[in-house]
């Protein structure tokens, strides 16, 4: 028996694992690191948060990113190169963290890397009838593994695709181990660059819960503080959307889109919510009224327009899931809910049409609201290393948990 078959062995027979999970979003903003303490697997896991950090990217990582990231179209070559410098680049700022939080490779079993999404492609998105779902995630396991010594889970997202899903969104294996409840209807909702939920009712069957993309979350504001405000990566504490106006008109265009209309699940990316989704929208809203409307919107107007868009977007698919239930709670995560206009719109849409409905952060569930994610990474890793079966394999909506290619430092 080969030596890594004996230390996956007993890795599983042991009490607990030490699994540091890894997030990169479609934000670019840093990358999120979780260290966690797991036990048990299955409706059986017991996590613990007990360190986490976001690094901050530097520009240079930004940069070389952008130039692939969710673009049709790109050079080969710099995918292929990047592909093992955001590995190697994670694996550093990893080594950081564990140094700042006093611990060495030797504490650590495991880490779970998301990798850094540079496109998402379900086949509703590209219409080719001889291509199905698909997604792509870099920053390659095998030289995170060997540059910090340990074990490395990456590439998640390819084996929900193979299984029959679409490959996003991955949260509804970790919400549902951690915040299933028998007494209280929840929606677990995350805004990072897209918004996505699970739902969780009480005393549900395993076939009522589901996770799903519903819309834009920040994507399109960050863009356009980025082209627009070339100083800035995003509108911190929404200071520019909160001296615009909402323009009803390029409103009513944003929302005129087909995947609203899609039933739960599905799933979309920044490939099809971006700046030219937004050019789109404004030309529409200029050949309607027969002037140079996209010229005359101010840009603080724009902005304050997609906030609302975004608000709206998240509140409706809200609605529509809680139409039927009392007492619904919904706990928030993700860098959106540092976006005090989106949630104050927010909050305001739920209260006017689900009154009895309750939001708050997941801090009310001890979990810091940034790591959320990247503790659902590092218990997709614990479920792939530990799990005693595939009790999930016939839901469509959440075909495996058996999710992650494994590598090994040596």
């Amino acid at each position: 028996m080969h030596p890594h078959i004996k230390t996956l062995s007993a890795l599983c027979d042991k009490p607990s694992r030490i699994i540091v999970g890894l997030m990169s979003g479609t934000s670019l903003d840093g990358l999120d690191i979780a260290v966690c303490k797991i036990s048990g697997a299955g409706i059986n896991t017991q996590c613990e948060l007990l360190h986490f950090i976001t690094i901050e990217y530097c520009d240079e990582y930004r940069s070389k990113v952008r130039q692939i990231f969710a673009k049709e179209h790109g050079s080969i070559q710099h995918l292929c190169l990047l592909n093992a410098w955001i590995g190697r680049y994670h694996a550093k700022l990893v080594k950081q963290a564990l140094s700042s939080f006093g611990m060495s490779k030797r504490d650590v079993d495991a880490i779970a890397s998301h990798g850094q999404t540079v496109y998402h492609c379900p086949k509703e998105q590209h219409g080719l009838a001889d291509f199905d779902n698909a997604t792509l995630q870099i920053g390659d396991g095998d030289h995170i593994a060997v540059q910090t010594g340990i074990m490395t889970l990456s590439d998640f997202r390819q084996k929900h695709i193979a299984a029959g899903g679409q490959g996003a969104p991955l949260v509804m294996y970790g919400d549902y181990l951690l915040f299933t409840h028998e007494q209280e209807n929840r929606i677990m909702l995350n805004i990072g660059g897209i918004a996505n939920l699970s739902f969780l009712p009480k005393n549900a069957a395993l076939s009522d819960i589901f996770s799903s993309d519903i819309g834009p979350g920040n994507t399109m504001m960050d863009a356009f503080v980025q082209r627009h405000y070339s100083h800035l990566e995003y509108d911190k504490n929404a200071e520019i959307a909160r001296s615009g106006s909402v323009d009803l008109a390029l409103l009513n265009a944003l929302e005129n889109n087909a995947f609203f209309a899609q039933d739960f699940p599905k799933t979309t990316g920044p490939e099809v919510f971006n700046l030219d989704y937004l050019s789109h929208a404004l030309s529409t809203v200029s050949k309607a009224t027969h002037n140079s409307k996209q010229q005359s919107i101010a840009p603080q107007d724009i902005l304050r327009t997609l906030c609302e868009f975004s608000a709206n977007c998240i509140a409706d698919a809200i609605l529509k899931l809680s139409e039927h239930l009392h007492d619904v709670m919904v706990y928030v995560s993700g860098g959106g809910i540092h976006n005090p206009l989106l949630m104050e719109r927010l909050e305001n849409k739920l209260s006017e049409s689900l009154p009895d409905a309750s939001m708050g952060s997941t801090e009310l569930l001890s979990l810091n609201p940034d790591a959320k994610e990247a503790v659902l990474f590092a218990l997709l890793a614990n479920e792939t290393l530990c799990a005693k079966g595939d009790a999930h394999s016939e839901q469509t909506n959440m075909p495996s948990v058996s999710l992650g290619k494994i590598s090994f430092p040596d």
